[in-house]
């Protein structure tokens, strides 16, 4: 972690292996002496294995290295926390336009790396009529097939129809190739009659 390294005079021990700017062995040498080789080169000395014999330590820009650490981790907690399960809610009747906005939000969560849960409130005597919900969750399914799979399919629970969806990149890069596929398929009937006439 940032932060836990002894740096420059902080570094008590007599002699350290040490390890230079470019990331060659230096060898063992007196601490005072790498330190001065450090200093010379406008660059810190920093321990970074204190329980070897001797320590080993490496000459660099510290607060470089201290941002870089903490960038990693940073990035490292975000995609840790972050990804989880979002859940968008839409109804049997719900306008084109509601429903346009609010599968855009369900393809930005899956772009994310979020699994989204999809829920279906039906109301009242809608409750009777669950194909209404099943036929808006297909609207969705087909609308992002190009970047979502289905990890759990509709099912009814209470007054709600919940489907859950995952991100797929394997489908992604299918629709990337499909529009030269559909070229060709338009392309060769003509290119077929052409080769008949000439024979």
């Amino acid at each position: 972690m940032p932060g836990d390294h002894r740096v420059n005079e902080r570094i008590r021990v007599e002699t350290v292996r040490l390890i230079d700017q470019e990331g060659n062995q230096r060898g063992v040498m007196a601490t005072r002496e790498a330190l001065a080789l450090a200093k010379s080169l406008d660059l810190d000395l920093v321990e970074i294995a204190p329980t070897a014999q001797p320590p080993v330590c490496r000459i660099m820009d510290y607060g470089k290295f201290k941002f870089d650490e903490a960038q990693k981790a940073k990035e490292s907690r975000r995609k840790t926390l972050n990804v989880g399960v979002k859940e968008m809610k839409y109804r049997p009747k719900i306008g084109d336009g509601d429903f346009n906005t609010k599968t855009r939000l369900v393809e930005k969560f899956l772009g994310e790396g979020h699994k989204v849960k999809v829920t279906i409130m039906f109301r009242g005597r809608e409750s009777a009529h669950p194909e209404l919900g099943k036929k808006i969750l297909d609207r969705i399914v087909e609308k992002l097939e190009d970047v979502a799979k289905v990890e759990s399919a509709p099912k009814l629970d209470g007054r709600n129809m919940i489907m859950v969806l995952g991100p797929d990149k394997k489908s992604k890069a299918k629709i990337v190739e499909s529009p030269k596929v559909e070229v060709v398929q338009e392309v060769s009937p003509a290119g077929v009659e052409v080769l008949l006439e000439e024979s």
